[in-house]
């Protein structure tokens, strides 16, 4: 790939864009403010059924492959959803996705409520799957346009801790929100503050003006797409790399309030603690992500993230016997791992900093949201796994994935300090 201008004059005609500003302002933390508001409740809805599959299950007599399969399908739409909405967030807009996809997952999550049958548990879990999988791409499009560079992995980290939120709200759910009104209004309670993000974003998120200046506003046509031929190897790197990552985090994610509670004879509030410990280390995993990236690369920060969730998966998983015995080791074992999960800091500047602004929100709702849809089998394939080889080896099929990731980072360039537009520049130069 040629080299990328890592810097450029700055406009002369035209006013600076936000990613050119020197210091940080109160738009730019109003963007960050409303897309963290965002995500976390999109990664909430996402989540939240693993919480509440337990007791759905007893309900609705599901077994625990039909269990899978709900799990399993809202990833799949995930894919769906991410593909559809980013080709639409690059042709209309970061902003108009951003407001759809917030309402449709919070409907989503709210017709989950009137579920009698697996039939409609399955419907209307893939309509909040869709919403899901397209609100990621554009709210990471607008910060990677809308941050200054050297301050763009830090405030993605930030908007990221919005994941280890949406999980530790999910455990406080369904550890002690379901017990006491039940499963159905624990999904409404749920899908009403994402209307009020909605409505937040809709009334005080400007549109991201690298789109609005340098963006096609149209459908990406062949034109484009030959542009892209000198980045489909980072394309294909870039997807292995979230394939294995996405294993590692829903190998780990996906079953594990349901291995606690069935398969290590823990209660649905012992579970929920230790979950709930898993996500205050992700909390300082994702919050000092960005810092490290910022200061050290992208690169180092990846494989030194994904190697330590890797590490902290095994006490919790195959030695979980051994660790049983030494008090506070799993716990401490599993805020090890939920640390390590602030690897998912690193995909939104990466992504945004290794392809041009006209691709860029397609790019990253395929990315993101294709190798999540592989995630459609995972929750089956646990199910199958666990019945053969046993449930704690099972999930620690998580450790070799991450420890995958940690390696598979360094066949990308670093990307440190790029401006957001360079390769924009650079397609504008060889026409």
């Amino acid at each position: 790939m040629a080299e990328v201008r890592q810097s450029r004059a700055p406009h002369t005609a035209l006013a600076p864009l936000l990613s050119e500003h020197q210091t940080i302002g109160p738009i730019h933390r109003r963007i960050v403010w409303l897309c963290f508001f965002s995500w976390i409740f999109d990664f909430y809805d996402l989540i939240l059924y693993s919480f509440l599959l337990v007791p759905i299950a007893r309900d609705l007599h599901l077994t625990q492959m039909e269990s899978s399969l709900a799990l399993g399908l809202s990833f799949l739409m995930t894919a769906v959803g991410g593909i559809a909405f980013g080709f639409i967030g690059d042709r209309f807009g970061r902003r108009p996705v951003i407001v759809t996809t917030v309402l449709i997952y919070s409907i989503g999550t709210l017709l989950c409520a009137t579920s009698t049958s697996l039939a409609h548990l399955l419907i209307f879990r893939s309509f909040t799957g869709l919403g899901i999988g397209g609100e990621w791409a554009a709210g990471q499009s607008m910060i990677a346009e809308s941050l200054p560079s050297h301050t763009r992995g830090r405030y993605a980290g930030y908007v990221q801790l919005g994941a280890p939120l949406g999980v530790l709200l999910s455990a406080f759910a369904g550890g002690y929100l379901e017990p006491a009104v039940g499963w159905r209004a624990a999904f409404v309670l749920s899908s009403l503050p994402a209307l009020v993000v909605a409505a937040a974003v809709w009334r005080w998120m400007p549109e991201s003006d690298v789109w609005q200046r340098r963006g096609v506003q149209r459908w990406l046509g062949r034109a484009d797409l030959r542009a892209l031929r000198p980045y489909r190897r980072t394309l294909l790197w870039l997807f292995f790399l979230l394939l294995v990552n996405s294993e590692a985090y829903w190998f780990t994610y996906s079953w594990l309030p349901g291995y606690l509670e069935l398969k290590r004879g823990l209660t649905s509030e012992a579970g929920s603690r230790l979950v709930i410990g898993m996500q205050l280390g992700a909390l300082a995993g994702y919050g000092s992500f960005g810092f490290i990236a910022d200061r050290f690369g992208r690169r180092p920060a990846f494989s030194i993230f994904a190697a330590l969730m890797a590490i902290g998966l095994l006490p919790a998983t195959i030695l979980w016997n051994w660790a049983a015995h030494t008090p506070g080791l799993i716990a401490v074992a599993m805020a090890l791992t939920g640390f390590g999960t602030g690897v998912w800091s690193g995909p939104g500047p990466l992504i945004s900093e290794l392809l041009p602004t006209q691709v860029r929100n397609s790019a990253l709702g395929l990315l993101l949201n294709v190798t999540r849809g592989f995630q459609f089998f995972t929750p089956l394939a646990i199910t199958f796994l666990s019945v053969r080889i046993g449930f704690g080896p099972t999930l620690a099929l998580g450790a070799v994935f991450a420890a995958m990731g940690s390696m598979l980072v360094w066949g990308l360039p670093e990307t440190r300090g790029r401006v957001i537009t360079a390769l924009d520049d650079t397609i504008e130069a060889t026409g």
